[in-house]
């Protein structure tokens, strides 16, 4: 019978590829730097120095598709396959989802403008289009630039529930985050411009995130953050009223710009990109 002894055991992993210690409460300070680093590494590889961002809400579909379920719902409540108050709620959802079709369709046409103009100029001067990755006017964004044969990124966000990823994103140039700090990080450090369609939480988060921070000059970069649709934006938001009430300075009136056409839009945001970012030796950076 052989002895055991002299027996070599097996070498364990190192930590980094210790799939227990990685995913451990320990580990999290070193998960947080890969979502700071990998990122970087990445977009120095594809040459991705400027974003225009735009989001809004996951829940917004494009036109075609909020006409046909506006069909399907009034064709239910004809069929007397649901009662007066469930079909009077299907109708009133559908209607609200084609009335915000609209934003989808203005995002996309304004990222495929956008796309365009950015194309004209060297690759170190592009401003790629950059949305949070999912559905709705993210996927707009990223639709938009993908249908101006323009590269887009996309900012995805780990949830309890699934949210896929829009399959419009340049495939190199699609991330996937865990931490919601370090996508904002992202979000903002190669960003020039921002516009906001309508949306609920998320985007409020991202909007107010990014005022913060200009306000506070936390950033050097005084971009403009265009808010599109402004009958939304004005019923939501007083943003009158943090003035009238000494809650912000008059010159905070300066960091947003209600607008309501692709045109007037991309008009203002090619004018002040250029002004800013493309004139003498400015290369894009802060």
């Amino acid at each position: 019978m052989s002895s055991e002894k002299g027996k070599l055991r097996p070498t364990p992993p190192p930590a980094y590829l210790n799939p227990e210690f990685m995913s451990s409460p320990q580990a999290r300070n070193i998960r947080v730097l890969t979502e700071m680093t990998e990122p970087q590494a990445r977009f120095k590889k594809y040459n991705v120095r400027n974003t225009i961002v735009m989001f809004g809400s996951a829940r917004t579909l494009p036109p075609d598709v909020a006409r046909k379920r506006l069909e399907e719902a009034k064709a239910v409540a004809a069929s007397g396959k649901c009662d007066d108050a469930e079909c009077a709620h299907q109708l009133r959802v559908a209607e609200l989802a084609l009335r915000s079709s609209a934003y989808y369709e203005a995002c996309r046409e304004l990222s495929f403008e956008m796309t365009k103009w950015s194309l004209q100029h060297p690759e170190w001067q592009r401003f790629l289009i950059c949305s949070g990755a999912g559905p709705g006017i993210m996927e707009a964004a990223n639709r938009g630039a993908h249908e101006a044969g323009g590269r887009s990124v996309g900012l995805g966000i780990s949830l309890p529930f699934e949210q896929e990823h829009n399959r419009y994103i340049t495939p190199e140039l699609d991330l996937e985050f865990h931490y919601f700090f370090v996508r904002k990080y992202w979000f903002l450090y190669l960003a020039k411009a921002l516009v906001a369609f309508p949306g609920g939480f998320g985007t409020f988060d991202e909007l107010f995130e990014m005022l913060t921070l200009i306000q506070t000059r936390k950033t050097k970069k005084q971009f403009p953050i265009l808010l599109f649709g402004s009958p939304f934006w004005k019923d939501a938001v007083n943003f009158e009223a943090f003035q009238e009430w000494g809650m912000v300075s008059p010159e905070d009136r300066n960091y947003y710009v209600h607008v309501d056409s692709v045109k007037e839009a991309r008009d203002m945001l090619v004018d002040i990109i250029t002004e800013r970012y493309l004139k003498g030796d400015n290369e894009g950076h802060d």
